[in-house]
């Protein structure tokens, strides 16, 4: 009896060994820096792909070689057009030629690249080096779209300086508080603490901040001297209101006009308090409104075309900010049965207090982004007897955030995917009885990244429903304004980078009415983008003081240690009230989360920023 196949070979011996090399190369790949050079990082992807080449076919074995040489080349600047053909024509053989996914998609991931890094190809043929564009910067910065300097703040946190932590965020932010709590984190995609074991939890110790000091409890920067200058604000949410704060303190006279009864547009309208309680986004009201100079008209409709001509007559600058505050309807049989109510408008209804009772109702909700797990969690805590969230995708493709999903399903809410809704069943007075779902399948990746379903050969499902919830996206009311003139595309205004609106003297746009239904974050990007290009085009060059000294970088903390997440109250306990359900992260837990921070605005990123340093650059 032969028993050598029983003995461990050392190629799978390697496998074993390589397990870590691997894992840590994956961590490299998910903490590559923004503002790489895409070339280099394309060249990297090459290179890692070669081992993995069996070198039988040879579109595969030479195609892979050649291509490595010309880019190669013209990384190091000596790239001629006639090297840039040779790349396009050996990465083409890979992707016809090839027999496995090894050599046909890698071919074509970097034939892909050459017309998505077009320009910089160009620059590197041309200049031999990289364009304007390329330069490492520090990720978290970097990737939060409003740019707040989260190593600075984090710093002011380890060394128990709350209140200058709120001043470094605000100078960049002036909501810390809904940030804290509600912000999807975009910061932590790259960071590079991952090198060493995983990102730092940014939000969790911005929370902590806020916790210990009220936002509205520390001194906003002096307002500047009154510019005799008016400008209207058409929208009391995160863009508007970020807007407002900004140019108030530039020394412009700012009037908002707030359709509700409270500011806070999708964050008090569109967040249940169980998320974010409405005392805590009042704080960062508060603090708003303290800097003065700021008057606020309730109960506002800006809703004709005269009454947009009239504000624009009034004012040396209008900045509209008006959301996207209405839900989308599905088209499907029995839509307007007695029972079938949009998310949106349950929200709303809570924004201003108004909870509504579900007791003993069977209710679906129709989504799968974070809109319709805050719907189906509070049809919970409205005491339904039980809560379904029907979706068409899978789980993996939710545009809820994971956390979002994970709490819903721990309340005891259903999650039933690969189901669309077919039609709504009604008795003979039109009250909604049954949501009728069909059975989906996973079919071909579409044009924007995602899995399409396709209608699965299986029998519709009946689902018995007392209350439909429809939570498919919300929509912007742009009608009066673009009875107005301003320009819009699917509902949406048109807006240069400025924020100004295209075509439309004094006029500048910004928040979900620009870019369709985002996050909280992007919405203060472009109200903070839209403030200083406002202010530039009201002939002001001033800017607004900050007097807070970041602590300078230490020895970086080398040690593997595990992220302090967040934790939430029992799910048995929660899921009856309405009360926040996140716990808060402990003095000790804060300490150590802080210290982990590698301060890349000091070390390895920002020292590369002018883009001109490069391993491959010998010009």
């Amino acid at each position: 009896m032969n028993l050598d196949k029983y003995k461990l070979t050392p190629a799978k011996n390697n496998d074993t060994k390589l397990k870590t090399t691997i894992e840590k190369m994956n961590q490299k790949i998910n903490a590559c820096p923004p503002g790489a050079c895409p070339l280099t990082v394309q060249l990297s992807f090459l290179q890692a792909s070669r081992p993995q080449s069996c070198q039988k076919c040879t579109p595969c074995r030479n195609g892979m070689q050649v291509a490595e040489s010309m880019l190669l080349k013209i990384l190091e600047g000596f790239g001629t057009m006639q090297d840039y053909e040779t790349l396009k024509s050996a990465l083409i053989t890979m992707v016809e030629g090839s027999d496995c996914a090894i050599g046909y998609e890698t071919g074509q991931v970097l034939l892909d690249g050459l017309t998505l890094f077009a320009d910089e190809y160009e620059s590197h043929l041309t200049n031999g080096m990289c364009s304007g564009s390329v330069g490492q910067a520090t990720p978290c910065e970097t990737l939060c779209p409003a740019h707040v300097d989260v190593p600075g703040y984090i710093a002011c946190i380890k060394e128990g300086r709350y209140d200058d932590a709120i001043k470094v965020i605000r100078k960049d932010n002036p909501f810390p508080t809904a940030c804290a709590m509600i912000c999807e984190h975009p910061c932590e995609e790259r960071c590079r603490r991952q090198l060493i074991d995983s990102p730092i939890n940014i939000r969790g110790l911005k929370k902590f901040a806020v916790d210990q000091v009220s936002a509205d409890k520390v001194p906003t920067p002096p307002r500047a001297m009154d510019t005799g200058k008016k400008v209207a604000v058409i929208g009391g949410g995160p863009a508007g209101l970020t807007a407002a704060y900004f140019l108030s303190l530039m020394g412009h006279e700012i009037t908002v006009y707030e359709e509700k009864k409270q500011l806070g547009g999708m964050l008090r309208y569109g967040i249940p308090n169980y998320r974010f309680p409405k005392d805590r986004l009042d704080e960062d009201i508060r603090a708003i409104l303290n800097v003065g100079g700021i008057n606020v008209l309730y109960e506002s409709n800006v809703g004709s075309a005269e009454a947009i001509k009239d504000i624009c007559d009034q004012f040396d600058a209008v900045y509209v900010a008006i959301g996207a505050h209405t839900g989308k309807k599905l088209r499907l049989e029995g839509i307007d049965s007695k029972g079938v109510v949009s998310a949106v408008d349950i929200l709303r209804g809570i924004g201003d207090n108004e909870y509504p009772d579900f007791t003993g109702k069977k209710v679906a909700v129709i989504g799968g982004g974070n809109v319709a797990m805050d719907c189906a969690r509070t049809a919970l805590r409205a005491n339904a007897d039980e809560v379904s969230i029907v979706y068409r995708r899978r789980q993996d493709d939710m545009t809820a955030l994971d956390s979002e999903i994970e709490s819903a399903v721990a309340e005891g809410i259903e999650l039933m995917t690969l189901m669309a809704p077919d039609h709504i069943e009604a008795d003979e007075d039109g009250n909604c009885k049954a949501l009728w779902v069909q059975p989906q399948m996973i079919g071909p990746v579409d044009k924007a990244g995602r899995p399409s379903p396709m209608k699965a050969n299986k029998e519709p499902i009946r689902l018995p429903a007392d209350l439909i919830l429809v939570a498919v996206g919300q929509d912007i009311i742009s009608a009066p304004f673009e009875e107005f003139g301003l320009p819009a595309n699917r509902n949406c205004f048109t807006c240069d980078l400025t924020g100004k609106v295209d075509g439309m003297e004094g006029i500048y746009s910004g928040g979900d009415c620009v870019t369709g239904p985002s996050t909280v974050i992007k919405a203060i990007a472009a109200g903070k983008v839209a403030a200083y290009n406002i202010n530039k085009y009201l002939g002001c060059v001033n800017t607004i003081p900050f007097d807070v000294e970041i602590p300078a970088a230490g020895a970086d903390n080398r040690t593997s240690t595990g992220r302090v997440n967040i934790t939430e109250r029992l799910a048995r306990e929660r899921k009856h009230d309405f009360m926040h359900v996140e716990n808060a992260m402990s003095y000790e837990e804060a300490m150590q989360e802080s210290s982990r921070c590698l301060r890349c605005d000091q070390h390895g990123c920002s020292i590369m920023a002018d883009g001109k340093v490069n391993p491959f650059h010998n010009k």
